[in-house]
């Protein structure tokens, strides 16, 4: 299964979340590919240990038709990345918006999927709409848009679904789309009020596992780990083996068991 993580608002924890979920993954046995389609590289500078050159990185698959599998990084305690690069920025301006480069990702991703069919993608996408994140909507089965709780952030997920809205009668179906809460401080009213209004507008595709202004998840993506590596019995630790939980319960990440 693909999840592809969007909102057009940075700062809202799309890349801390790929990051936590694909190790939540990794930990429950189902070691994930994750993707940086941002880029501003976040995830791939979190690795630690990729390649520098823009022909090791997603942007030989989109210049050089260069396939995704020889652009896997390995990943201890994740899986796998495909990095990102400064020169995905050019995408947009090299490629057009035309049908064949929007399912481009897509189709890289059904050609990997014969060589790995039970592994989960995971796809971190730059916080605009473009190129890169409509190959992003295009590729996925499910769209996971975090909502930090601020009204900005609420404005940003309305973006996206009227974006959603124009988008769907040329794909041909209904994004599957989950909207999950994060930064949520239990202490303040605002972040009670943002749920609130995020329930009324989109009912049972918000997710009920809200993700906790917590120091833990902070702090681990700059000490180059996930926040079960930095601290395993964190609030933070917990809410992301809570949001997997949720996301195999509703069919988008089944789990396999050995």
């Amino acid at each position: 299964m693909r999840i592809a993580i969007f909102n057009q608002k940075g700062g809202v924890g799309k890349t801390t979340t790929a990051l936590n979920l694909g190790a939540a993954l990794h930990r429950s046995g189902n070691a994930p590919l994750l993707i940086d389609l941002d880029p501003q590289g976040h995830l791939s500078s979190i690795h630690g240990n990729i390649p520098l050159a823009s022909d090791k990185s997603l942007f030989a698959f989109f210049q050089d038709q260069q396939p995704l599998q020889s652009l896997e990084v390995a990943w201890e305690h994740i899986g796998s990345l495909i990095p990102a690069h400064q020169q995905l920025i050019k995408v947009d301006s090299i490629f057009g918006k035309g049908p064949a480069v929007l399912n481009k990702l897509r189709l890289g991703l059904d050609a990997l999927d014969a060589e790995h069919p039970d592994r989960h993608c995971l796809i971190d996408c730059c916080p605009y709409i473009g190129v890169l994140a409509l190959n992003a909507i295009f590729a996925c089965d499910t769209l996971l848009i975090p909502v930090s709780t601020d009204y900005l952030s609420l404005q940003a997920a309305e973006h996206i679904t009227r974006t959603l809205q124009v988008l769907e009668p040329v794909m041909k179906r209904r994004v599957n789309r989950l909207y999950l809460l994060t930064r949520f401080d239990r202490r303040r009213r605002m972040s009670e009020d943002v749920r609130q209004r995020l329930c009324e507008r989109y009912g049972d595709d918000v997710l009920d596992v809200a993700i906790s202004e917590n120091v833990t998840v902070a702090e681990s993506p700059s000490l180059q780990q996930d926040v079960f590596r930095h601290n395993a019995s964190s609030t933070g630790a917990h809410d992301y083996r809570s949001l997997l939980a949720e996301l195999a319960e509703r069919g988008c990440l089944p789990i396999t068991t050995s």
